[in-house]
Protein backbone atom coordinates (compact mmCIF):
# COMPACT_ATOMS: atom_id res chain seq x y z
CA UNK A 1 0.00 0.00 0.00
CA UNK A 2 1.09 3.39 -0.92
CA UNK A 3 1.15 6.13 1.39
CA UNK A 4 0.34 10.23 1.27
CA UNK A 5 3.54 11.65 1.45
CA UNK A 6 2.07 15.56 1.97
CA UNK A 7 -0.97 16.72 4.37
CA UNK A 8 -2.85 18.35 1.44
CA UNK A 9 -6.46 16.96 2.40
CA UNK A 10 -7.28 14.34 -0.92
CA UNK A 11 -10.44 13.69 -2.41
CA UNK A 12 -11.38 10.40 -2.86
CA UNK A 13 -13.05 8.09 -5.31
CA UNK A 14 -16.22 7.28 -4.41
CA UNK A 15 -14.61 3.39 -4.11
CA UNK A 16 -12.10 1.52 -4.90
CA UNK A 17 -10.96 -2.21 -4.93
CA UNK A 18 -9.42 -4.96 -6.21
CA UNK A 19 -9.61 -8.73 -6.88
CA UNK A 20 -10.18 -10.49 -10.01
CA UNK A 21 -11.85 -10.66 -13.21
CA UNK A 22 -12.43 -12.39 -16.46
CA UNK A 23 -11.01 -10.44 -19.19
CA UNK A 24 -12.55 -12.27 -22.39
CA UNK A 25 -10.80 -15.82 -22.05
CA UNK A 26 -8.35 -14.87 -19.17
CA UNK A 27 -9.01 -14.74 -15.58
CA UNK A 28 -6.63 -11.63 -14.21
CA UNK A 29 -6.03 -9.00 -11.75
CA UNK A 30 -8.27 -6.33 -11.46
CA UNK A 31 -8.54 -2.91 -10.04
CA UNK A 32 -11.87 -0.91 -10.18
CA UNK A 33 -12.22 2.51 -9.59
CA UNK A 34 -15.54 4.43 -9.22
CA UNK A 35 -14.53 8.41 -9.77
CA UNK A 36 -17.56 11.45 -8.74
CA UNK A 37 -17.77 13.56 -11.90
CA UNK A 38 -19.85 16.22 -13.37
CA UNK A 39 -22.61 13.72 -12.99
CA UNK A 40 -24.81 11.83 -15.57
CA UNK A 41 -26.10 14.08 -18.31
CA UNK A 42 -28.74 11.56 -19.30
CA UNK A 43 -30.20 11.36 -15.77
CA UNK A 44 -33.07 9.63 -16.74
CA UNK A 45 -32.33 5.95 -16.00
CA UNK A 46 -35.44 4.27 -13.84
CA UNK A 47 -33.23 2.20 -12.16
CA UNK A 48 -30.09 4.35 -11.84
CA UNK A 49 -28.95 5.57 -8.50
CA UNK A 50 -25.34 6.50 -9.72
CA UNK A 51 -26.99 9.58 -11.40
CA UNK A 52 -27.48 11.26 -8.17
CA UNK A 53 -23.61 11.23 -7.08
CA UNK A 54 -21.92 14.27 -8.53
CA UNK A 55 -20.22 17.77 -7.93
CA UNK A 56 -22.97 19.65 -7.72
CA UNK A 57 -23.09 23.17 -9.41
CA UNK A 58 -18.72 22.51 -10.16
CA UNK A 59 -17.90 24.60 -12.99
CA UNK A 60 -15.41 23.10 -15.39
CA UNK A 61 -12.06 24.45 -13.52
CA UNK A 62 -13.42 23.42 -10.12
CA UNK A 63 -14.65 20.22 -11.61
CA UNK A 64 -10.94 19.46 -12.75
CA UNK A 65 -9.44 20.42 -9.90
CA UNK A 66 -11.86 17.71 -7.56
CA UNK A 67 -10.98 14.71 -10.06
CA UNK A 68 -7.41 15.86 -10.64
CA UNK A 69 -7.77 15.22 -6.95
CA UNK A 70 -9.56 11.79 -6.65
CA UNK A 71 -6.80 10.77 -9.19
CA UNK A 72 -3.73 11.04 -6.84
CA UNK A 73 -5.49 9.65 -4.25
CA UNK A 74 -5.42 6.73 -6.11
CA UNK A 75 -2.03 7.32 -7.40
CA UNK A 76 -0.80 7.53 -3.47
CA UNK A 77 -2.79 4.75 -1.98
CA UNK A 78 -3.71 2.10 -3.68
CA UNK A 79 -1.01 -0.29 -5.28
CA UNK A 80 -1.98 -1.16 -8.57
CA UNK A 81 0.94 -1.61 -10.39
CA UNK A 82 0.67 -5.18 -10.65
CA UNK A 83 -3.05 -5.41 -11.83
CA UNK A 84 -3.26 -5.00 -15.66
CA UNK A 85 -6.70 -4.74 -15.59
CA UNK A 86 -8.02 -0.80 -14.70
CA UNK A 87 -12.34 -0.88 -15.04
CA UNK A 88 -13.33 2.96 -14.35
CA UNK A 89 -16.19 4.34 -13.59
CA UNK A 90 -18.73 7.48 -13.30
CA UNK A 91 -21.88 8.08 -12.43
CA UNK A 92 -22.49 8.51 -16.31
CA UNK A 93 -20.24 8.75 -18.93
CA UNK A 94 -16.44 9.32 -19.16
CA UNK A 95 -16.44 10.41 -22.87
CA UNK A 96 -18.92 13.13 -22.06
CA UNK A 97 -17.30 16.20 -22.15
CA UNK A 98 -19.36 17.73 -19.83
CA UNK A 99 -18.84 15.58 -17.45
CA UNK A 100 -15.55 14.72 -17.58
CA UNK A 101 -12.85 17.34 -18.82
CA UNK A 102 -10.63 16.80 -21.47
CA UNK A 103 -8.18 16.98 -18.86
CA UNK A 104 -9.04 14.58 -16.80
CA UNK A 105 -9.09 11.91 -19.86
CA UNK A 106 -5.57 12.83 -20.44
CA UNK A 107 -4.91 12.02 -16.69
CA UNK A 108 -5.81 8.99 -16.89
CA UNK A 109 -4.51 7.94 -19.90
CA UNK A 110 -1.31 8.78 -18.78
CA UNK A 111 -1.36 7.80 -15.37
CA UNK A 112 -2.63 3.78 -16.50
CA UNK A 113 -0.49 3.94 -19.54
CA UNK A 114 0.04 0.56 -20.34
CA UNK A 115 -2.59 -1.31 -18.67
CA UNK A 116 -6.23 -2.84 -20.56
CA UNK A 117 -8.95 -0.19 -19.08
CA UNK A 118 -12.59 -1.09 -19.66
CA UNK A 119 -14.54 2.37 -19.29
CA UNK A 120 -18.02 3.00 -19.05
CA UNK A 121 -20.02 5.46 -21.74
CA UNK A 122 -23.08 6.12 -23.36
CA UNK A 123 -23.34 5.22 -26.52
CA UNK A 124 -24.54 9.06 -27.40
CA UNK A 125 -20.87 9.91 -26.33
CA UNK A 126 -18.08 7.86 -28.33
CA UNK A 127 -16.38 10.19 -30.08
CA UNK A 128 -14.01 8.45 -31.90
CA UNK A 129 -11.52 11.11 -32.61
CA UNK A 130 -11.55 11.46 -28.75
CA UNK A 131 -11.05 7.73 -27.80
CA UNK A 132 -8.78 7.38 -30.31
CA UNK A 133 -6.50 10.64 -28.34
CA UNK A 134 -7.24 8.56 -25.35
CA UNK A 135 -5.84 4.97 -26.57
CA UNK A 136 -3.03 6.54 -28.55
CA UNK A 137 -1.66 8.06 -24.75
CA UNK A 138 -2.79 4.45 -22.96
CA UNK A 139 -1.58 1.88 -25.38
CA UNK A 140 2.26 1.10 -24.57
CA UNK A 141 2.25 -2.16 -26.68
CA UNK A 142 1.34 -4.68 -23.85
CA UNK A 143 -2.48 -5.57 -24.76
CA UNK A 144 -3.71 -6.26 -28.07
CA UNK A 145 -7.09 -4.35 -27.30
CA UNK A 146 -6.17 -2.04 -24.61
CA UNK A 147 -9.51 -0.18 -23.93
CA UNK A 148 -12.68 -1.60 -24.56
CA UNK A 149 -15.79 0.51 -23.91
CA UNK A 150 -18.61 -0.68 -21.63
CA UNK A 151 -22.15 0.39 -23.62
CA UNK A 152 -25.24 0.13 -21.72
CA UNK A 153 -27.75 -1.16 -23.98
CA UNK A 154 -29.64 -2.94 -21.34
CA UNK A 155 -32.24 -5.12 -23.83
CA UNK A 156 -32.17 -5.55 -27.55
CA UNK A 157 -35.62 -4.33 -26.81
CA UNK A 158 -36.33 -0.63 -28.00
CA UNK A 159 -39.96 -0.62 -26.42
CA UNK A 160 -38.45 -2.17 -23.33
CA UNK A 161 -35.55 -0.05 -23.09
CA UNK A 162 -37.86 3.17 -23.57
CA UNK A 163 -40.92 2.20 -21.69
CA UNK A 164 -39.15 0.18 -18.71
CA UNK A 165 -35.51 1.91 -18.70
CA UNK A 166 -36.22 5.07 -20.28
CA UNK A 167 -32.53 4.51 -21.83
CA UNK A 168 -32.52 7.05 -24.60
CA UNK A 169 -30.76 5.01 -27.43
CA UNK A 170 -32.21 2.71 -29.88
CA UNK A 171 -30.34 -1.01 -30.64
CA UNK A 172 -29.46 0.45 -34.27
CA UNK A 173 -27.50 2.88 -32.43
CA UNK A 174 -25.72 0.54 -30.45
CA UNK A 175 -24.96 -1.73 -33.07
CA UNK A 176 -23.40 1.24 -34.89
CA UNK A 177 -21.40 2.62 -32.23
CA UNK A 178 -19.75 -1.35 -31.87
CA UNK A 179 -18.81 -1.32 -35.74
CA UNK A 180 -17.32 2.07 -35.09
CA UNK A 181 -15.41 0.84 -32.15
CA UNK A 182 -14.12 -2.40 -33.44
CA UNK A 183 -12.99 -0.66 -36.76
CA UNK A 184 -10.70 1.47 -34.99
CA UNK A 185 -9.18 -1.11 -32.14
CA UNK A 186 -11.42 -0.50 -29.63
CA UNK A 187 -13.17 -3.59 -27.89
CA UNK A 188 -17.07 -3.81 -26.51
CA UNK A 189 -18.41 -4.71 -23.13
CA UNK A 190 -22.17 -4.99 -23.53
CA UNK A 191 -23.98 -4.35 -20.13
CA UNK A 192 -27.63 -5.94 -19.93
CA UNK A 193 -30.15 -5.21 -17.02
CA UNK A 194 -32.13 -8.43 -16.16
CA UNK A 195 -35.61 -7.64 -15.17
CA UNK A 196 -36.31 -3.43 -15.30
CA UNK A 197 -39.28 -2.63 -14.04
CA UNK A 198 -42.96 -3.30 -15.23
CA UNK A 199 -41.77 -6.59 -16.69
CA UNK A 200 -42.74 -10.13 -15.38
CA UNK A 201 -40.28 -13.43 -14.12
CA UNK A 202 -41.01 -15.15 -17.41
CA UNK A 203 -40.72 -11.75 -19.33
CA UNK A 204 -37.59 -10.53 -18.02
CA UNK A 205 -36.12 -14.27 -18.77
CA UNK A 206 -37.09 -14.19 -22.22
CA UNK A 207 -36.07 -10.43 -22.99
CA UNK A 208 -32.40 -11.02 -21.76
CA UNK A 209 -32.40 -14.98 -24.07
CA UNK A 210 -33.37 -12.66 -26.90
CA UNK A 211 -31.21 -9.71 -25.85
CA UNK A 212 -27.74 -12.03 -25.63
CA UNK A 213 -28.60 -13.54 -28.98
CA UNK A 214 -29.31 -10.11 -30.29
CA UNK A 215 -25.56 -8.63 -29.08
CA UNK A 216 -23.42 -11.36 -28.99
CA UNK A 217 -22.33 -10.29 -32.62
CA UNK A 218 -21.38 -7.13 -31.51
CA UNK A 219 -19.67 -7.64 -28.43
CA UNK A 220 -16.13 -8.83 -26.86
CA UNK A 221 -17.36 -9.26 -23.59
CA UNK A 222 -21.20 -9.40 -22.25
CA UNK A 223 -22.36 -8.64 -18.83
CA UNK A 224 -25.59 -9.20 -17.39
CA UNK A 225 -26.91 -6.97 -13.99
CA UNK A 226 -29.47 -8.85 -12.48
CA UNK A 227 -31.96 -5.40 -11.14
CA UNK A 228 -31.45 -4.34 -7.74
CA UNK A 229 -33.85 -1.72 -6.06
CA UNK A 230 -31.90 1.82 -5.36
CA UNK A 231 -32.80 4.51 -3.31
CA UNK A 232 -34.31 7.45 -5.08
CA UNK A 233 -35.14 5.55 -8.47
CA UNK A 234 -38.32 4.96 -10.28
CA UNK A 235 -38.22 1.37 -9.32
CA UNK A 236 -37.77 1.64 -5.82
CA UNK A 237 -41.07 3.69 -5.82
CA UNK A 238 -42.18 0.92 -7.29
CA UNK A 239 -40.93 -1.70 -4.77
CA UNK A 240 -42.39 -0.12 -2.05
CA UNK A 241 -46.08 0.32 -3.35
CA UNK A 242 -45.45 -3.36 -4.04
CA UNK A 243 -45.24 -3.21 -7.63
CA UNK A 244 -41.76 -4.80 -8.05
CA UNK A 245 -40.18 -7.92 -6.95
CA UNK A 246 -36.15 -8.40 -8.31
CA UNK A 247 -35.43 -11.05 -10.17
CA UNK A 248 -35.17 -14.65 -8.69
CA UNK A 249 -31.75 -15.70 -8.33
CA UNK A 250 -33.09 -19.53 -9.74
CA UNK A 251 -33.97 -16.77 -13.32
CA UNK A 252 -30.21 -15.28 -13.04
CA UNK A 253 -28.56 -18.88 -12.99
CA UNK A 254 -30.88 -20.29 -15.91
CA UNK A 255 -30.08 -17.49 -18.31
CA UNK A 256 -26.58 -18.21 -17.28
CA UNK A 257 -26.66 -21.62 -18.30
CA UNK A 258 -28.98 -21.25 -21.45
CA UNK A 259 -26.66 -18.29 -22.72
CA UNK A 260 -24.83 -19.64 -25.32
CA UNK A 261 -21.60 -16.74 -25.00
CA UNK A 262 -20.32 -17.15 -21.09
CA UNK A 263 -21.50 -13.58 -19.16
CA UNK A 264 -20.11 -12.44 -16.39
CA UNK A 265 -22.50 -11.55 -13.54
CA UNK A 266 -22.12 -10.08 -10.02
CA UNK A 267 -25.56 -9.90 -7.91
CA UNK A 268 -25.14 -6.64 -6.73
CA UNK A 269 -27.35 -7.48 -2.80
CA UNK A 270 -27.93 -10.94 -3.79
CA UNK A 271 -29.88 -12.22 -1.31
CA UNK A 272 -31.33 -9.09 -0.07
CA UNK A 273 -34.98 -8.43 -0.59
CA UNK A 274 -33.97 -5.59 -2.66
CA UNK A 275 -31.55 -7.19 -4.32
CA UNK A 276 -31.99 -10.73 -6.94
CA UNK A 277 -33.36 -13.48 -4.24
CA UNK A 278 -35.00 -16.46 -3.68
CA UNK A 279 -36.16 -17.49 -0.03
CA UNK A 280 -33.11 -17.54 1.86
CA UNK A 281 -32.20 -20.55 2.69
CA UNK A 282 -30.49 -21.75 -0.74
CA UNK A 283 -29.51 -17.34 -1.69
CA UNK A 284 -25.59 -17.58 -0.54
CA UNK A 285 -24.95 -21.11 -2.31
CA UNK A 286 -26.34 -19.93 -5.80
CA UNK A 287 -25.34 -16.06 -5.38
CA UNK A 288 -21.50 -17.56 -4.96
CA UNK A 289 -21.85 -20.20 -7.39
CA UNK A 290 -23.06 -17.65 -10.09
CA UNK A 291 -19.89 -15.04 -8.90
CA UNK A 292 -17.85 -18.23 -9.47
CA UNK A 293 -19.04 -18.92 -12.80
CA UNK A 294 -18.24 -15.37 -13.63
CA UNK A 295 -14.17 -16.37 -13.08
CA UNK A 296 -14.16 -19.62 -14.68
CA UNK A 297 -17.09 -20.16 -17.12
CA UNK A 298 -17.49 -23.33 -15.54
CA UNK A 299 -21.16 -24.69 -17.16
CA UNK A 300 -20.82 -27.80 -14.76
CA UNK A 301 -21.37 -25.52 -11.96
CA UNK A 302 -24.43 -23.70 -13.49
CA UNK A 303 -25.85 -27.06 -13.49
CA UNK A 304 -25.70 -28.21 -10.34
CA UNK A 305 -26.92 -25.01 -8.95
CA UNK A 306 -30.03 -25.47 -10.76
CA UNK A 307 -30.09 -29.38 -9.89
CA UNK A 308 -29.86 -27.87 -6.23
CA UNK A 309 -32.81 -29.00 -3.88
CA UNK A 310 -34.65 -26.20 -2.29
CA UNK A 311 -38.35 -26.06 -2.02
CA UNK A 312 -38.57 -21.97 -3.68
CA UNK A 313 -37.74 -23.84 -6.97
CA UNK A 314 -40.95 -25.08 -7.18
CA UNK A 315 -42.50 -21.60 -6.57
CA UNK A 316 -39.98 -19.95 -9.32
CA UNK A 317 -41.40 -22.37 -11.93
CA UNK A 318 -45.13 -21.45 -10.95
CA UNK A 319 -44.22 -17.52 -10.35
CA UNK A 320 -42.53 -18.18 -14.21
CA UNK A 321 -45.78 -20.02 -14.94
CA UNK A 322 -48.24 -17.73 -14.02
CA UNK A 323 -47.75 -14.33 -13.20
CA UNK A 324 -49.28 -12.12 -15.74
CA UNK A 325 -48.03 -8.94 -16.60
CA UNK A 326 -50.11 -6.81 -14.32
CA UNK A 327 -47.32 -5.40 -12.79
CA UNK A 328 -48.03 -7.11 -8.96
CA UNK A 329 -45.93 -9.53 -8.35
CA UNK A 330 -46.51 -12.89 -6.65
CA UNK A 331 -44.06 -13.02 -3.91
CA UNK A 332 -42.16 -10.23 -1.98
Amino acid sequence: MKHQMNNEKIIRPLASWQGMDRLVDEIVPSTTIILTSGGCSWNRCRMCQYRHERFQGADHDNLDYLMQQQLSYLQNNLDYEETPLIKLYTSGSFFDPAEVPQTIHDAVASQFRGKCMIIESRIDYTDIDLINRFVTELDDGSHKTPLYIALGIETSSDAIREKCIDKGVTFDEFVKTADKLHDNGVGVKSYLLHKPAYLTEKEAFDDMIHSIEDIAPYSDMISMNPCTVQRNTHVERLYKAGQYRPPYLWSVVSILLTAKPHLSCDPMGGGQARGPHNCGTCDTILTDGIRDYALTADRELLRSLMSYQCDCHEEWEFVMEHERPYNMPLTS
